[in-house]
């Protein structure tokens, strides 16, 4: 089964930046739509960036100006460039296909924003 393989969390000080990355070993993300998706406790996961095959690029309002999604197709990876993190950006994040397949979310990376 297909999985994607999140990876780059952490725990970082409101203000602060991160890198997340997603890789597969069967999935080409240069012809893929791609997105990355965060859960929250107690919240329903939710998109927060999202990329065609083109490059054409798509925010939730509340990351707009601050994350960042894109792609490397050289070694196949999507990229989520996070900077001026919230403590409300809290959550697990995981990449998918955009939209979304039921069956292909992998673990996800947890991204803790505190002081």
């Amino acid at each position: 089964q297909v999985q994607f393989v999140e990876s780059g969390g952490g725990l970082v000080q409101p203000g602060g930046s991160l890198r997340l990355s997603c890789a597969s070993s069967a999935i080409i993300f240069s012809l893929s739509r791609m997105g990355w998706y965060r859960q929250a406790p107690g919240k329903q996961r939710e998109l927060v960036a999202g990329i065609t095959h083109y490059d054409t690029t798509n925010y939730a309002d509340s990351v707009k100006g601050r994350f960042t999604i894109s792609k490397d197709n050289a070694n196949n990876i999507v990229y989520l460039q996070m900077n001026s993190l919230k403590p409300e950006d809290t959550a697990v994040y995981y990449c998918n296909f955009w939209p979304y397949s039921d069956g292909y979310w992998g673990q996800g990376t947890q991204v803790t924003v505190s002081s």
